[in-house]
């Protein structure tokens, strides 16, 4: 057969004929492969003595202050019922009281991890009508990517219950549309960006399916210029930030440049491999059956806003805006990038070009998180010299890093020995735990968090005694006993491990 009359024949993905049979395939349709896949998912969650992603430790931190407060030995503290930001916050502290903090990391962690790997896999497979398992090394970098080592495990919960949704609620049937309803509610409970975002999708796929391609074309652009206009109000009439940079989180690959530069190579190996499935997407299907479908347009329609729509919004009645809107939702570009390839049928050299990238990836991943750990050690260690129940601050960062790595390792290391007096949560009001007063266990307001954060706070006598962890000239760390009138400072540390070893 001719290759121009073999381009004629084909729709949007190649015959099945064409592709020899792999000896897994038998596997791949049986239910012990999400069995095994689960297990393999779950190994960051376990690998190290410690789970390391950013905020988890000030979300522990913050169930045990809520059993404090709870318990009344906690004055100037509240927990408050909110009906958003708190799912995982609830299941954490749930697991807490039963289990003890370790468990419950490590239970509620791999929740999270599998609700959201499943949930974006069912929506890719409605989307692409098949069981594309050889896009599941995308999934797994992009489920343990920036936003899983930021700790925004509410977001990331309520964005795996929405691809769940979203899967359900595809076909628009009344039935299916009864069962995403539940699961788009518990998502809103978790987070709401995610919901918003997923009903935005939801939406102009009930408008595509009732239009042709020019109804469609009229619909996104409609949406863009919504978004441009809500961005205007938005800006004229709350405090928020938008820079041109969010053009770089447009193809949700920036999700695999965790912590430092070494993360290019993964994120320059992605784009290569989804570069080389989308052009040979486009030679069986061709530029306008690809541009034409749905798949491609939620790409679009979530790149633009991730690009257009600010990053920062300071919203009324909290004491901290919500940030990071765009380094998010970059995470959900990403799926519908892999739910748009998925119909492209993978020749062996894409399946092991991913492959090697993902096992790239997690090399990087634990060679960092083991170094964290270590990090950790050494701050316990010194912070147990401490009589029980100080206030202790971190003067350690390292700034260069994309994700929060340093900042919140305190929280944890006082975990039922100390007070994180910088601890953030208490502060903002976005959390169920709030500081309603001046007290004794965390600052009541988010401006002092932030310098004690940035080593720019001057210490009050009201603060005392008060007692922070650095490093000595030599690197050793140690505990200095603040003095009021004196700024906290700052000490730059490099902890992660550069690409190649020093010679």
């Amino acid at each position: 057969m001719r290759p121009q009359k073999l381009k004629r024949v084909v729709g949007t993905t190649p015959p099945a004929a064409a592709v020899p049979p792999s000896p897994l395939a038998g596997l791949a349709h049986s239910r012990w492969a999400f069995v095994l896949v689960s297990l393999l998912l779950l190994v960051p969650c376990f690998w190290l003595p410690r789970v390391q992603a950013g905020d988890l430790s000030s979300h522990i931190y913050n169930a045990w202050l809520a059993q404090l407060i709870e318990s009344g030995r906690a004055e100037g503290l509240q927990v408050v019922r909110q009906t958003t930001n708190v799912l995982f916050d609830l299941i954490l502290s749930g697991l807490f009281r039963p289990l003890g903090a370790e468990a419950a990391q490590r239970i509620s962690v791999s929740l999270a991890v599998l609700t959201f790997v499943w949930g974006a896999f069912a929506f890719i497979s409605v989307v692409s009508g098949r069981r594309s398992w050889h896009l599941m090394p995308c999934i797994a970098m992009l489920a343990y990517g920036w936003v899983f080592h930021m700790g925004f495990f509410n977001f990331y919960l309520s964005l795996g219950l929405c691809f769940w949704a979203l899967a359900l609620a595809w076909k628009w049937e009344p039935r299916r549309l009864a069962a995403a309803l539940p699961l788009f509610l518990l998502a809103y409970v978790a987070h709401a960006l995610p919901v918003v975002w997923a009903a935005g999708l939801l939406g102009y796929l009930w408008l595509a399916s009732r239009v042709g391609p020019r109804g469609r074309a009229r619909v996104i652009l409609a949406a863009l210029s919504a978004m441009v206009l809500f961005h205007v109000a938005v800006d004229r009439t709350l405090v928020s930030r938008w820079s041109i940079q969010q053009i770089t989180l447009t193809t949700g690959a920036d999700q695999v440049w965790v912590f430092d530069t070494k993360y290019y190579v993964t994120l320059l190996g992605l784009l290569l491999c989804w570069g080389l499935l989308f052009l040979r997407l486009v030679h069986f299907s061709g530029v306008r059956q690809v541009v034409s479908g749905i798949p491609f347009q939620f790409c679009v329609l979530s790149a633009a806003g991730v690009f257009i729509l600010p990053t920062t919004v300071f919203i009324p009645g909290f004491h901290h805006a919500l940030v990071y809107i765009a380094e998010r939702m970059s995470l959900g570009v990403g799926i519908c990038v892999c739910a748009l390839l998925a119909t492209a049928r993978p020749r062996p050299l894409e399946r092991h070009a991913l492959l090697l990238v993902a096992l790239i990836f997690f090399f990087f991943l634990y060679r960092d998180e083991r170094a964290l750990n270590s990090f950790e050690d050494r701050m316990q260690n010194v912070v147990a010299s401490l009589p029980p129940g100080q206030r202790v601050l971190s003067a350690i960062d390292d700034p260069d890093l994309r994700a929060n790595a340093l900042t919140h390792v305190i929280d944890r290391v006082c975990l039922g020995r100390c007070y994180s007096y910088a601890n953030y949560e208490a502060s903002t009001w976005q959390f169920r735990v709030r500081a309603i007063a001046e007290n004794p266990y965390v600052v009541s307001t988010y401006r002092d968090s932030w310098l004690m954060q940035v080593g720019g706070y001057v210490v009050q006598e009201r603060d005392l005694p008060l007692f922070q962890v650095d490093l000595d000239a030599s690197g050793r760390m140690v505990i200095k006993s603040l003095k009021a009138g004196s700024p906290c400072g700052s000490t730059y540390w490099k902890p992660l491990p550069d690409l190649l070893p020093n010679s």
